[in-house]
């Protein structure tokens, strides 16, 4: 439940920064929210996508390697 939270009170916050940058034109809060939904959701699936990269460098041996007694 958490997590949710936070990614509501993120989107929130990308949304009210678009808001800010139009000027603060009213009438554009479900283009703004829904806008704020695809950047953070974005955001969110490459972190997830560079993490799985860096879990998979780290957890994979090179072949050919010894151990030296």
């Amino acid at each position: 439940m958490r997590r949710k939270k936070g990614l509501h009170d993120e989107v929130a916050r990308v949304a009210y920064e678009l808001y800010k940058k139009r000027g603060r034109a009213h009438g554009h809060d479900l283009e703004d929210w829904l806008e704020a939904e695809k950047i953070v959701t974005e955001k969110h699936e490459r972190h997830a996508r560079e993490t799985e990269q860096q879990v998979d460098v780290i957890g994979k041996p090179r072949q050919g390697f010894r151990r030296h007694p």
